[in-house]
Parts: C-alpha cells; structure tokens; sequence
C-alpha cells in the first residue's frame, strides 16, 4: 500500500549536498516524490512509496549527508499523487 508523507527540515541543509543525496536514498528505496530548497534555509522533500521506505527514509532526513547539520526535522501526512513519478530534485 502507498502512502506519502512531507518533511521540512531546517539546519545546514542547503550547499551541502542535502537534495542529491536524499535523490540518492529516495531512488535506492524505490520513493517517488522531490526534493527542493525553501527560501527560510530549508529542505523540504515529498516522498511517496512504502510506509517501511518512507520510515527509512525519515531516519536519514534526520542525519543528512556528513556536512549536514539537522536541526529541526517535520513529517506531515501528504497526498500520494502529489508526487509525481521518479524522484527529482528541484
């Protein structure tokens, strides 16, 4: 069953190559949705697919990459077709 879920997190999250690696971890668990700058600093990400991938996901929003630092992590309920299809960076 899909489900879809929205995350805004805030801390150093953008330059540091936040988007292509959640890209990265959204593609190696099979997740449709996007990834995108918010003009406050932020990242947000809409993530649709597997509640399981969508979970393991959430755990590594909540790391980043290595130069990351996460401050503040929001999970919301979304819509599934919001996503879209593939899994892009804007």
């Amino acid at each position: 069953m899909s489900s879809a879920a929205r995350f805004i997190i805030e801390g150093r999250v953008q330059g540091v190559s936040f988007r292509a690696g959640t890209r990265e971890q959204a593609a190696r668990l099979g997740l449709r949705g996007f990834a995108r700058n918010l003009p406050g600093g932020g990242v947000e990400v809409l993530a649709a697919g597997e509640p399981e991938a969508i979970d393991a996901l959430a755990a590594w929003l909540r790391r980043g990459p290595r130069q990351a630092r996460v401050d503040a992590l929001e999970r919301t309920d979304a819509a599934p077709a919001e996503a879209g299809s593939g899994f892009q960076v804007r």
